[in-house]
Parts: structure tokens; sequence; C-alpha cells
């Protein structure tokens, strides 16, 4: 029993510090300060959020389920797998940001989410959950 609660409290780290690794990552991207505009209220930039962590918390919830520890000596290297697939993860979502964004003409992301346009935030936290399912349906 203490190992499977030392193992969860490992992975309640290691989710947390991939969750704001990428969330760090997203936000050197994309050209808009996050911290500022959630502090000012910007609804768009906090579903853009919601979806990086809900997203990046699915994708480790996977890799978690997929590679769970059957040994406590294979942690390490379970950790450092769980790791390496959140970063497909950003990886996946900073290139669906782009693509999408791209693809999609009549706006921009940028500059729906610095005039703090809820529906552009909704959509991109879509297109974040939608790329964790599909990275996730992979690990598993």
């Amino acid at each position: 029993m203490l190992a499977e609660i030392a193992t969860m409290m490992v992975y309640l780290v290691v989710g947390l510090f991939v969750m704001q690794l990428g969330y760090f990552l997203i936000d050197l991207c994309i050209p808009i300060s996050f911290p500022e505009e959630i502090k000012s209220g910007n609804k768009a930039v906090g579903w853009l959020s919601a979806g990086i962590y809900c997203g990046l918390g699915y994708i480790v919830r996977a890799a978690i389920i997929t590679i769970a520890p059957r040994q406590i000596n294979d942690l390490l290297t379970e950790v450092l797998d769980t790791a390496a697939y959140a970063a497909i993860g950003v990886l996946a979502f900073m290139a669906g940001y782009f693509i999408i964004d791209l693809l999609y003409r009549q706006f921009n992301f940028n500059e729906e989410l610095k005039a703090r346009n809820e529906a552009a935030g909704i959509m991109i936290f879509g297109i974040f959950m939608g790329l964790a399912f599909v990275v996730s349906g992979i690990i598993q």
C-alpha cells in the first residue's frame, strides 16, 4: 500500500510539473502573456489555459494507465515515458494551434485572444482536447 501511495505522489508531481511546463512553453509561442491576460479577466485565454491543463492531464492519465508500474524499480523509466508522451502532446498542441489558425483565414487566433473573444478561446480549448484524445489514443 505504501508503494502505491508513493507512486501516486510521484505521478501527481510529474503531472503538475508537465502541465505547468506545457503551459509555459505554449505561452512562449503565443504572443500574449497568459498570466497578464488571466489577471485582467480575459476569458478567451482562460479557456485556452483550461484546454492546456485538461488536455495534458488527459494525456498523462492515458500514459499512466498504459504504462502503470509493475515494479517500483521501473517507476523512473515509466515516469520518463509519461513525460515524453506529454512532450508529444505539447508539440501537438502548438502545431494544432498554428495549423488551424492558418486554415481559418477569416480570423487570427492571436488577434482574437487579444480582443478577448471567448469563442476563439473555446475553439482552442476544443482543438487542444481533440488533440489530447488523439495522442492518448495512440498511447493506449
